[in-house]
C-alpha cells in the first residue's frame, strides 16, 4: 500500500468530493470522528487525521461546541472566549495521539479549536509549556484505584503497569519527557513518589533507591520509544506491525540464509518467538525486579557490594 492509498487520504478525498459537489455546504457539519469510524471501519486515530487533513486544506474548521464544519461564508464564527487551558491541552493531546508530537504547534492547536494562535498565548506561555502540560495530563489520566498490594514487588508491578498503560495510550509521551532534565509536573512526580515508596524501608540508601526507580522508568521509556512511529505508520498505511513483518518475511529469510548471522537465524526462525512490545516490557519488568530482589537481599544482610 502506498502513501497515496492510505485510508485517511481515501476518506478525505470522498469528503472533499461531497463538498465540491455541494452535498456539504459551508457551515454544514462534517461527519464526526465516531461517524467516520462507523462508516468506514477505521481506527479513531485515522478518523481524526481525516478531519485534520481537511482543515489543513482550508476546507474545514473545528468550532468549539459545534464540531468540524465545512469552511466558508456560512460557517459560524469561532468563539475564542471559550478557550481554557484545559481545552487547549486536550486538543494538543488529540493531535499528538493521532499524528505524533511533531505535529503539535500553537498554530495547529488553535486551528483545531477554531481560534487564533495568539489567543492561545493568554493561557499557555509557549509550546514547551504546552508539551509539559500535555505530559502531566497524560500521567494524571490513570489514577491509582483499589487497594495497594502488600510487598514491595507487587507494588512496583502495579505502578509500572500503570505507567506502561499510560505510554501505550499516548505513544508520544516517551519523547516528551526527559530523565536527565525532568520537568516539575505534579502528576508525573506522583508516579515517581509512588515507586520510591515501594522501595523505601528495604535497606537501600538514597542513591540505590533513586537509581532503581530511574532504571524501571527507563525500561518503560525504552519499550515505548517506538510506539509513536509505529502508530503513525499504521495510521498512514493501514498496515499493522505484524502485517509489515509478514510482508517482508521472504526478504528476511534470504538475509538469514546467507549464514552471516547464524545465531540470529537460529533464534528468529523459532515459531514460538514473541516480539510483541507488551511481552518485551513484561519480560524486562520481571528481570529487573529479579535483579532488584538480589540487591534488596544484600542490603538486608548489610552488604554493599
Amino acid at each position: 500500500m502506498t502513501r497515496e492509498e492510505a485510508p485517511y487520504l481515501v476518506i478525505a478525498a470522498e469528503l472533499r468530493r461531497r463538498i465540491a459537489a455541494g452535498e456539504l455546504a459551508a457551515g454544514d457539519r462534517l461527519p464526526s470522528t465516531r461517524q467516520i469510524v462507523r462508516e468506514w471501519g477505521v481506527a479513531m486515530a485515522t478518523a481524526t487525521k481525516v478531519l485534520r487533513r481537511l482543515q489543513e486544506e482550508g476546507l474545514a474548521q473545528a468550532l468549539p461546541g459545534v464540531g468540524t464544519v465545512v469552511a466558508g461564508r456560512g460557517a459560524p464564527a469561532s468563539r475564542a472566549q471559550d478557550l481554557t487551558r484545559q481545552r487547549i491541552v486536550r486538543a494538543a493531546m488529540d493531535v499528538a495521539d493521532a499524528e505524533g508530537l511533531a505535529a503539535v504547534s500553537m498554530r495547529r492547536v488553535a486551528a483545531d479549536l477554531g481560534a487564533s494562535a495568539m489567543s492561545l498565548y493568554r493561557h499557555v506561555a509557549d509550546k514547551d509549556e504546552l508539551v509539559r502540560l500535555m505530559a502531566d495530563a497524560a500521567f494524571g489520566a490513570d489514577p491509582p484505584s483499589g487497594p495497594v498490594p502488600r510487598g514491595w514487588r507487587p507494588q512496583l508491578e502495579q505502578a509500572m503497569r500503570r505507567l506502561w498503560r499510560i505510554h501505550r495510550r499516548h505513544p508520544w509521551l516517551a519523547h516528551a519527557v526527559s530523565l536527565t532534565r525532568p520537568e516539575f509536573a505534579p502528576h508525573g512526580m506522583a508516579h515517581t513518589d509512588r515507586l520510591l515508596r515501594a522501595v523505601d524501608g528495604l535497606g537501600l540508601d538514597a542513591d540505590a533507591m533513586m537509581q532503581a526507580v530511574l532504571s524501571l522508568v527507563s525500561l518503560v521509556r525504552g519499550a515505548a520509544v517506538s510506539l509513536e512511529a509505529e502508530e503513525q505508520a499504521r495510521t498512514e498505511t493501514g498496515v499493522t506491525g505484524d502485517e509489515w513483518i509478514q510482508a517482508r518475511g521472504a526478504e528476511l529469510d534470504q538475509v538469514l540464509a546467507t549464514g552471516a548471522f547464524p545465531t540470529l537465524a537460529k533464534v528468529a526462525s523459532r515459531p514460538e518467538l514473541d516480539l510483541d512490545v507488551d511481552s518485551v516490557f513484561e519480560f524486562g519488568l520481571r528481570r529487573q525486579l529479579d535483579g532488584l530482589a538480589v540487591l534488596v537481599a544484600r542490603a538486608r544482610d548489610g552488604r554493599r557490594d
